[in-house]
């Protein structure tokens, strides 16, 4: 059962691509910490960095629904390969 629970666990550390609709300020990278925000061509903003564990992934979420901003996709990456 530990085993299961730690396999599951590992599943979502690590870093994360997380795609939100509209182009947020630099000013705004403070509220995600570690994270860095690429403007796309597209009109979105990518955040892209490190995510210790599942809860941390969701206060990030949370603080996107806070601010109002619509979520277009969230990736998680084998490893650090900046988009």
């Amino acid at each position: 059962m530990s085993e299961t629970q730690g396999s599951m666990e590992s599943r979502h550390d690590g870093f994360y691509e997380i795609c939100i609709k509209g182009h947020l300020d630099a000013r705004w990278a403070y509220w995600f910490e570690g994270m860095s925000l690429t403007h796309g061509s597209d009109g979105t903003t990518v955040l892209y960095g490190p995510v210790a564990d599942q809860a941390a992934l969701h206060g990030m979420l949370r603080k996107i629904r806070d601010l109002g901003l619509a979520l277009v996709s969230v990736i998680q990456k084998k490893k650090e390969t900046n988009p």
